[in-house]
């Protein structure tokens, strides 16, 4: 692979880290990352400010994977994130970048169990993310050490303020190394911010990204004014006239999101919602089977429009108004992402005409009237005929690397005493297999889950039948484990 062709290799970035973007197609660096990217790997502590959907994550998460020892069995990089969602996504991000270098990310949050958690922090893990919640609980029970934290980073902190957590993110700041790198991401910059940035970072560099409206141009923002009693029929008109690709649907309550995914399952439309009330566990579940391709429409309360980053989202529809501007901003903000276009359209009734005004007053821009569609034949068709298609799920993120890799489920776990090393010991002496052939090992109580690189998981297969580890004979399969 000729890395030289990636143009992320203007920043000084190890081969491992330019092969792997090249392989996750971060080929063009955005406006954000040119600025950040070179700094964080200068060890600066630096505050950005830039409007949602411009590549923020990985403009931290690419140096953080490049300075991060592997050899290092504490954690030395903790990110912080206002949400479980958020917290999930950004742990991704990581695993992603940082899997050549085979850097274990585990995600701390609340609503999973605790237990489990514990039990993978005693492993070696190198990159910490998670809410602050969680992250103090852990901190609390002795079950997470900060003491090696090099690199800190506190993502979305107006929304992490807004919360709620500024007593909490002091206390974990309290508990870092002085020594440690801090880097602050933020939509806005308030006061509160700022006496948070003036105590806790060490001459920090700013990268203030502006611009004279407070939404992307390549959105186009549209509205239909309807009356409340319409809304459901102007909705559906509208879906059926625009056919978007992939859309989400954003309601002012949880009950509404309820009451919406009803009726469009009972008109058969393929759909799933996502709101606070959700168990924990269906609310991930829900977010993978939209990017999966599992369905096209996205029901969704503003859980879901702070951070939450969906691929080649077409259409966001605001069936609620929202009531506060910065809401709308972040709405819209889930389509046009990254440069790419999406269309943002907002059902208003005559009584919400004046938090519109407020809406364009904030943004910068008059948003243009539209009619409701009542003609919709010529397209319906398409429409409907997508909602029967046979299903065909899309390829993931990370999917590139498993034409690689190949998962191994051994037996035998923490119970039996099994050890990293006993694991890599076997392996490589196995011929034609080195340590670089050896990805993330997960020692569970009673299995352990290695990953396999470079092509070569059929040749280990083979070999671990007749090969002892620790001196016994394991059964070793093929794993069917999602997520290690």
């Amino acid at each position: 692979m000729e890395s030289i062709k990636n143009n992320f290799s203007q920043f000084t970035l190890s081969k491992e880290i330019l092969d792997t973007l090249t392989l996750l197609d971060y080929i063009t660096p955005t406006a954000i990352q040119k600025e950040v990217i070179p700094l964080a790997l200068t060890g600066c502590d630096l505050v950005g400010k830039s409007k949602t959907g411009t590549g923020k994550t990985a403009a931290f998460a690419i140096p953080l994977c490049e300075k991060v020892v592997w050899d290092e069995y504490l954690p030395q990089a903790l990110i912080l994130e206002p949400t479980r969602e958020l917290a999930q996504q950004v742990k991704t991000e990581f695993f992603h970048i940082g899997r050549a270098k085979r850097l274990k990310v585990p995600a701390l949050f609340g609503g999973m169990p605790i237990d489990k958690q514990i039990v993978t922090l005693k492993q070696k893990a190198h990159i910490i993310v998670g809410t602050p919640g969680r992250i103090m609980d852990h901190v609390r029970r002795g079950s997470l050490d900060l003491s090696h934290i090099q690199y800190f980073v506190i993502d979305e902190a107006d929304l992490m303020l807004n919360m709620g957590f500024l007593e909490e993110v002091k206390e974990i700041m309290d508990q870092l190394p002085q020594s440690r790198q801090t880097m602050l991401f933020s939509a806005t910059i308030n006061d509160e911010i700022l006496h948070l940035i003036g105590q806790y970072m060490q001459d920090p560099t700013y990268i203030m990204l502006e611009s004279a409206t407070q939404t992307v141009s390549t959105i186009t923002q549209e509205i239909v004014i309807t009356e409340h009693d319409d809304k459901y029929k102007t909705l559906m008109n509208l879906l059926i006239a625009e056919n978007p690709a992939d859309c989400m649907i954003f309601c002012a309550t949880r009950e509404m999101v309820n009451t919406l995914y009803q009726k469009l399952r009972r008109d058969k439309i393929r759909c799933g919602m996502l709101h606070g009330e959700m168990e924990q566990r269906d609310r991930l579940r829900a977010i993978e089977d939209f990017r999966d391709g599992r369905f096209h429409t996205l029901i969704c309360t503003d859980v879901a429009a702070r951070g939450i980053d969906f691929d080649q989202i077409t259409h966001i529809f605001n069936y609620d108004f929202p009531t506060g501007k910065e809401t709308y901003v972040h709405r819209i903000g889930r389509t046009g992402r990254n440069g790419q276009s999406g269309a943002a359209i907002s059902l208003v009734t005559p009584e919400e005409t004046r938090i519109l005004s407020v809406v364009e007053e904030f943004t910068g821009i008059a948003i243009a009237r539209k009619e409701c569609p009542t003609e919709v034949s010529l397209k319906e068709s398409a429409f409907w005929k997508r909602q029967n298609e046979t299903l065909v799920l899309k390829k993931r993120k990370g999917a590139i690397f498993q034409k690689s890799i190949t998962k191994l489920s051994i037996g035998g776990g923490r119970k039996s005493k099994m050890r990293a090393v006993d694991i890599v010991g076997t392996i490589c002496s196995i011929d034609g297999i080195t340590s670089d052939d050896i990805g993330i090992i997960d020692i569970r109580d009673s299995l352990t889950y290695v990953e396999i690189l470079n092509q070569k998981g059929e040749l280990v297969l083979d070999a671990l039948q007749a090969k002892p580890i620790k001196g016994k004979l394991r059964k070793v399969t093929l794993s069917r484990a999602r997520h290690l």
